[in-house]
């Protein structure tokens, strides 16, 4: 157990207490270790790790290592816990609870926020868990949290869990979540938080797309509304050999709980992995009784915290399972909190979908029995359980998926525009990030560099311009201009519109391919504006597929992968531009010969594309 003690008092003089908190304070600190005084003038000598009993320093005698210099820090917010899975945190199975294992994780995360915020913090949302697998009694949990990025009052935390096998020495992992908390003053209000600064390339890469992240969370209910909305209307039951429906009335849970002192945080009010615990217990109890066995939670849709609930509260847990699919069902999840007086009206605390598979003897999921929903809300919750699996689809397999196994050409529709657009820009952010770029040419203003990686050859050209950033990114993030500084551009044609922010462009090259024909491309452009002083303008390309505008024999469909501009403010007048390109096959010839010197298109093209803004900014000026 964690605990906290006040300034006014201080820990009593015990060798053993003494000998405990340097402990802790080596495990979980950044800062060296440092003598602690005891009675008789002496002092006790710890080494970090060492099991062996403290020593007594004689008078004069030198402490060993005291003049070394501090290993090197990391990450301030980081924070790491190890837990032992023991037969108290299991279930029937012996497995460990995911119950548990969501306090685990949301204490972990509360610890890095607060690390940072200096202050109190609450959970604000957790993002979608996939559980990869299950963990047994004996087995270690290692969970590691830390600060991505810290927005305004709010901040997002990178969780990842792993377990250990203490007689194989296996280690795996069971899951990656992003926690979003608030940081709260003494009265409640919000805090400003201060600016993260990355220091290692991964840090700088979750940085960068946790602004992505937070963009999506924010858009997430109008994507499930805009799919309702192009879906049919009516409630269309699956057919399933030998199953007969089970009413989803006969699926419900509604259970009450007693928030006592040990549920409560350090700020008086329910934990929030103990709520998340709570919710977890009576959506298994409800999936449980769809299919008469014991179910295993796969996945989580996002935790929402609408609000508080304090020590004395009645909290009311309410599950029913919304749909049931081939192999798994959704179960949905709320918990409302309210007073001693049942007559105040309930305030809604949380809410979630879980996602629950029932598994046989060899591992796999088994069919499961159809729902038949209620009429009215039963089969509006149907129906959005449907949207809410194509969703999770969508976010699973574009978002959470490594460039290398995406398609180049990705279907674009509706449904997953959001996450298209997330992946299309976090790609090239990504990209940007990356440490090991290498100078490879150098001509004029323009430079040239190259990073080479196991499956890619990436290239990125910068010069600086007399422009504004804002000037240069309204301009280079037209498609439709890229001919007037381009030549290797014929024309582009924007064919749908998506939003302010997400463009959806034909192009036909001048570049002939290999069957003598003009390439053409269907490009998505999505452009992001800084999220916070310090941030890029950012301009991504990549290749999508639409319907209407299918391969054409007049053309040879060509294809990006990760392509785009970044664009930083030096001063007022001044912005660093800078075009990224991650080559596709097709495309490696010409971009190797103009690394090795071979070829100077890509610099006169660069030089081109300046001029090109400057033109139009003193066109700007004239106008105005």
């Amino acid at each position: 157990m964690l605990c906290r003690r006040s300034a006014r008092q201080p820990w009593p003089q015990h060798p053993r207490l003494v000998l405990l908190r340097a402990q802790v304070s080596g495990r979980f600190s950044s800062e060296p270790a440092v003598a602690l005084p005891l009675p008789a003038n002496a002092q006790l000598l710890l080494a970090e790790g060492s099991t062996s009993p403290p020593r007594v320093r004689e008078p004069g005698e030198e402490v060993p290592g005291a003049m070394e210099s501090p290993s090197p820090a990391r990450n301030p917010t980081e924070v790491q816990m190890s837990q032992l899975v023991l037969p108290c945190h299991t279930n029937h199975c012996g497995e460990l609870s995911t119950g548990q294992l969501l306090k685990w994780i949301d204490t972990a995360a509360c610890l890095s926020a607060e690390r940072h915020a200096g202050c109190p913090c609450v959970t604000a949302s957790m993002d979608d868990i996939y559980f990869e697998r299950t963990i047994s009694v004996g087995q270690v949990v290692n969970i590691k949290a830390k600060v991505n990025r810290a927005f305004n009052s709010s901040m997002e935390v990178g969780i990842q869990v792993s377990y250990e096998d203490l007689c194989s020495g296996k280690h795996s992992s069971i899951c990656k979540a992003y926690a979003t908390f608030v940081a709260q003053g003494p009265s409640g209000c919000k805090v400003k938080l201060q600016p993260l600064t990355p220091q290692t390339e991964e840090e700088k890469i979750e940085h960068s797309i946790a602004a992505e992240r937070r963009r999506m969370r924010l858009v997430h209910k109008d994507t499930l509304k805009d799919l309702l909305t192009s879906s049919p209307q009516e409630t269309e039951l699956e057919t399933r050999d030998g199953s007969v429906a089970v009413p989803a009335e006969k699926t419900r849970v509604e259970s009450v709980e007693l928030v006592l002192p040990p549920h409560a945080n350090h700020q008086g009010n329910t934990f929030g992995g103990q709520i998340m615990a709570w919710m977890e217990n009576v959506a298994t109890i409800a999936a449980s009784r769809l299919c008469h066995a014991h179910p295993t939670l796969q996945a989580i849709e996002m935790f929402h915290f609408r609000g508080p609930s304090q020590v004395g509260d009645r909290l009311v847990l309410k599950a029913i399972v919304n749909n049931s699919f081939k192999n798994s069902m959704e179960v949905g999840v709320c918990a409302e909190a309210h007073g001693q007086e049942m007559s105040v009206s309930r305030r809604h605390i949380n809410s979630a979908f879980m996602t629950f598979v029932v598994l046989d003897e060899k591992g796999r999921p088994r069919t499961l029995p159809m729902v038949a929903p209620e009429p009215g809300d039963g089969e509006r919750r149907y129906r959005e359980a449907s949207a809410r699996k194509k969703i999770r689809l969508d976010r699973k397999y574009v978002v959470s998926c490594k460039q290398t196994e995406v398609p180049l050409s990705v279907p674009w529709d509706q449904s997953n525009k959001v996450y298209l657009s997330y992946n299309n820009v976090s790609a090239l952010k990504t990209l940007i990030a990356k440490a090991n770029w290498a100078l490879a040419r150098e001509k004029d203003k323009v430079q040239m560099y190259t990073l080479e990686e196991d499956k890619f050859l990436s290239f990125r050209i910068e010069m600086l311009v007399c422009i504004t950033a804002s000037q240069a990114f309204s301009l280079l993030s037209d498609l439709r201009r890229r001919h007037e500084w381009d030549k290797h551009y014929a024309s582009a044609e924007l064919i749908q519109q998506v939003d302010d922010d997400d463009m959806i462009y034909h192009v036909v090259s001048q570049t002939l391919s290999h069957e003598n024909k003009p390439q053409d491309f269907v490009i998505l452009a999505s452009r992001r504006k800084p999220c916070s002083k310090g941030d890029p303008y950012v301009v991504a390309f990549r290749s999508v597929t639409l319907p209407t505008h299918p391969a054409s024999d007049s053309f040879t469909r060509g294809e990006t992968l990760c392509s785009g501009f970044c664009i930083w403010p030096e001063s007022e007048e001044m912005s660093k531009v800078a075009y990224y390109n991650q080559a596709t096959p097709g495309y490696l010839n010409y971009v190797t010969t103009n690394v090795v010197g071979l070829s100077s298109n890509f610099c006169a093209t660069f030089e081109a594309c300046e001029k090109f803004l400057l033109k139009n900014k003193e066109e700007q000026i004239v106008r105005l």
